[in-house]
């Protein structure tokens, strides 16, 4: 039997690194793809391929993806999971400034599908699987264009599996909590540099050490990243994978609650853990 082939962007750390080490347990042959190839030493160690991937460079995409299909003759599974959080008050966030986070967040997963899909139809199946998050389903105030970015993603995603589905491609959306990774720190840090000071200060202190709190190594109101990657694993595997999968914590009480509760309810809720 053919060993299947998997490529994880964003590959250097988090969730990503978890994945692509799930992935080859699990008996993928694993391509690692980031933007520094130098923080996947470790994973190259373990037996997995690494590779210089950015994803909102056109040239290194298309570069990354038939560099694998020259050396292994398919890609069967995809995972989208190079992002980033970019926080501050739309009143604040400079518009070129959102525009990068969706570049990476959106456009660079619509790239990858749009290199990995013509083989995939070729072979009659294969998996995308797009790393959104449980910001997709619900938003916090001072994450506007990350929201945006991850409700976007959802959109895209739907409507993929369905164009997708009559190929024998199954899409699916990993929708993670809050996860224990270097991604809270940065997203804190720059949201105190955006917001930190003047209108939105108070709300910022809270979200800041909300967030930022997640990326700490002893984090309790957080989840290990092989918590996703498990899930990852399970979605690239199953026979019928499900649509969606809300690993990690936090995700399916919060999305819960979002789906039964009142906008202003749900409003409150929020503003009272975050300083609103």
């Amino acid at each position: 039997m053919t060993q299947k082939v998997a490529l994880v962007t964003g590959a250097s750390s988090g969730i990503g690194e978890a994945a692509a080490r799930g992935l080859l347990a699990a008996g993928f042959t694993v391509y690692a793809a980031a933007r520094r190839v130098d923080r996947m030493a470790s994973l190259a160690e373990a037996g997995v391929h690494t590779l210089a991937l950015d994803v909102t460079d056109a040239e290194s995409s298309a570069r990354a993806v038939t560099s694998i299909l020259d050396a292994e003759g398919r890609i069967d599974v995809l995972v989208n999971n190079a992002g980033y959080g970019s926080y501050g008050s739309v009143e604040e966030v400079p518009l070129s400034t959102a525009q990068a986070q969706l570049d990476v967040n959106v456009l660079g997963l619509a790239r990858m599908a749009q290199l990995v899909i013509p083989q995939m139809r070729a072979q009659g199946n294969g998996r995308i699987l797009n790393i959104s998050s449980m910001g997709g389903r619900l938003a916090m105030p001072l994450g506007a264009w990350y929201h945006a970015s991850k409700f976007a993603v959802e959109g895209l995603s739907d409507a993929l599996r369905m164009e997708l589905a009559p190929c024998g491609i199954d899409v699916v959306l990993i929708e993670p909590g809050s996860i224990r990774t270097e991604w809270g720190g940065i997203a804190a840090a720059n949201l105190q540099e955006v917001s930190g000071d003047g209108p939105y200060a108070r709300q910022a202190a809270a979200m800041a050490l909300m967030i930022g709190g997640s990326s700490h190594p002893t984090a309790r109101l957080a989840s290990r990243p092989e918590v996703v990657a498990k899930a990852i694993v399970k979605a690239a595997t199953a026979k019928h994978p499900r649509t969606r999968y809300l690993p990690g914590f936090g995700a399916r009480p919060l999305v819960f609650l979002r789906t039964v509760l009142p906008d202003r309810a749900f409003d409150a809720l929020i503003a009272r853990a975050t300083g609103g």
